[in-house]
């Protein structure tokens, strides 16, 4: 539970950074505006059209009793919305970071800065950062598939669906916000799932804790200069932390030429 604080405090000292940096904590609130604001709208015109669209999914109940009708198509209908906003969250995330990549690296190099330390030479190229968005939203429409279903199961599947989709995707949200940080000092994607693995209490805490906020109205727009601050932190914390290096993937190239040498 500790290690799980520890995460959410990563976030708390991600909004500090507004008192140090407020010019650029600024930029950084431009592209999460211009991404929200498409999300929002897209979310408020699946939200007038789920009446008709449950109603669409599901003719099979229409012979049956009025009030069997109406629970379960309530239960589509909740199990949808939740999905959408767990899609959402992860998307938003994605795209956001790859709109805004030059204000987002500004702030998390002056973050590496403030803590004592230059920043990382190794640059996250736009590619890459294309690459880890698409397998984020991947990953991202696993999840909201997964918290549908589970939101189908009777009574207790809602509770359950806000349970598994908060978790997981507090999980990819992390995920995505350290991979620059950690990019930066030279690790893999699975090296950097490997580390992340390793404080998994830590990154859930300020996963968790950085989705919630995105939920809130404008939390997302609000939130996403001080993840960005925060995941950093988090990034550094892991591996100050990490008592031995990271095991990175073999490279049979670069062996061939160290024993060539």
């Amino acid at each position: 539970m500790r290690e799980f604080l520890r995460g959410v405090a990563l976030l708390g000292r991600g909004f500090a950074t507004w008192r140090r940096r407020p010019g650029l904590m600024v930029w950084g609130l431009l592209p999460a505006a211009i991404v929200g604001v498409l999300f929002l709208a897209g979310l408020i015109a699946l939200s007038a059209s789920l009446p008709g669209l449950t109603d669409a999914m599901t003719p099979f109940a229409d012979g049956w009793p009025s009030l069997w009708a109406t629970v379960f198509r309530i239960a589509v209908g909740t199990a949808l919305l939740g999905a959408a906003l767990v899609l959402v969250v992860v998307t938003f995330t994605a795209v956001t970071l790859l709109v805004g990549d030059p204000f987002y690296e500004r702030i998390w190099r002056a973050v590496e800065t403030d803590a004592g330390a230059a920043p990382p030479d190794t640059r996250y190229g736009f590619w890459q950062s294309v690459a880890d968005g698409l397998s984020l939203i991947g990953r991202g429409l696993g999840v909201a598939l997964l918290a549908a279903l589970i939101g189908l199961v009777p009574v207790v599947g809602g509770a359950l669906s806000a349970v598994f989709g908060v978790t997981f995707t507090g999980w990819l949200v992390a995920d995505e916000l350290t991979s620059r940080a950690l990019t930066a000092r030279g690790m893999t994607r699975t090296a950097r799932r490997q580390l992340m693995r390793g404080h998994r209490a830590r990154v859930l805490g300020f996963g968790v804790a950085t989705q919630l906020t995105f939920l809130v109205p404008l939390g997302a727009v609000a939130t996403m200069p001080a993840a960005v601050a925060g995941a950093t932190l988090l990034a550094r914390s892991m591996v100050d932390a990490n008592p031995r290096p990271v095991r990175q993937p073999r490279d049979p190239d670069r062996e061939l030429g160290m024993r060539a040498g």
